[in-house]
């Protein structure tokens, strides 16, 4: 399988890292399972300049697209930008004109594309996600949903598989990136090279988000979060919030549909669901006074949502508990 791993000024270190790194441990250990798939071919790709600079200033040595072999894979690592309005600019400057449109060549090429964190923004400014599903690291979500309206946005999930195209989340997604071009090949392989490499199964990055730091960037949300963390154990009835808030139902519904792309109420268990975490891995409560706490009748209901919301249950949240804590 031939990859071609688009690199820029900027990309960010550790992401190229560890595509590279899960690739490479990947070729060396496929002899080790049965029916092993072909080695992979990479190499690393760039419309600008044969050596390139990372964000932390390391050289990076590139071919130009045209002397590289036709790949049958486009991997986009993130770029070195944290910051909304900074990662716009960028993706939208004209010196990335070149970059964009490698992807858009991918794309009608049917060449499989991927990407990771940021540079998921790279493929929704290029295009090619529009009418997708897709995912992106969580705390650009907001900005990234309102840049790119036409794309089916979820960030609660660790990667998004649409027709050609696979995303993925923040920062260390990159390795979950890689392992599912691997696991396209050879699923045993994949699971080796993930042990090797201490990689857990992480389905979901809900789990890692914030809330407050995702309402924050509209006022109105960020008062919803503030009145929904203050009453946790009490019943959540919207219409009574929004009142207090000075807003029509309607409007709180539709601002915080807009900025997190999810209801009132399901914003509001995931503001539960991440106390109830954070509780169960620091303190001894029982689950069901957890359950109490956040605002669920019994820890049966508290352990079905974390489940199905972050892909984790109170047992593996206790084992995560530090030391001391009993």
């Amino acid at each position: 399988m031939k990859i071609s791993v688009l690199v820029v000024d900027g990309v960010f270190d550790s992401g190229l890292a560890s595509v590279l790194d899960v690739l490479q441990t990947a070729g060396e250990l496929r002899h080790e399972v049965p029916q092993p798939p072909p080695p992979w071919d990479v190499a690393c790709v760039s419309p600008y300049e044969t050596t390139v600079r990372t964000a932390a200033g390391h050289r990076v040595d590139a071919v130009s697209p045209g002397a590289a072999p036709v790949p049958d894979a486009l991997v986009v690592p993130a770029a070195g930008h944290r910051q909304a309005g900074p990662l716009a600019e960028w993706v939208a400057s004209p010196e990335r004109e070149a970059a964009r449109e490698l992807v858009r060549q991918a794309r009608a090429a049917r060449t499989a594309i991927a990407a990771a964190c940021t540079g998921t923004f790279l493929l929704a400014e290029s295009g090619v996600l529009d009418g997708q599903p897709a995912t992106t690291t969580w705390w650009l979500a907001p900005d990234f949903r309102q840049r790119y309206p036409q794309v089916l946005l979820d960030e609660t999930r660790m990667l998004a598989h649409a027709p050609g195209v696979t995303t993925a989340g923040a920062a260390t997604a990159h390795l979950d990136l890689a392992l599912s071009l691997v696991r396209d090949r050879s699923p045993a392989l994949a699971e080796l090279t993930a042990r090797y490499l201490l990689i857990d199964s992480r389905p979901a990055q809900a789990g890692y988000a914030v809330p407050s730091h995702l309402a924050r960037t509209d006022p109105l949300v960020a008062g919803y979060e503030r009145w929904v963390r203050e009453h946790l154990e009490q019943p959540l009835r919207i219409a009574d919030v929004a009142r207090g808030l000075g807003v029509s139902e309607r409007t709180l519904q539709r601002a915080v549909d807009r900025v997190l792309g999810m209801s009132p109420l399901r914003f509001a268990q995931r503001i539960r669901l991440e106390q109830a975490a954070h509780l169960l891995r620091t303190t001894g409560l029982p689950t069901d006074a957890v359950a109490r706490r956040v605002g669920y009748e019994n820890a049966t209901t508290l352990t079905t949502l974390l489940r199905e919301r972050l892909g984790t249950t109170p047992g593996q949240l206790r084992r995560q508990a530090p030391a001391g804590v009993s």
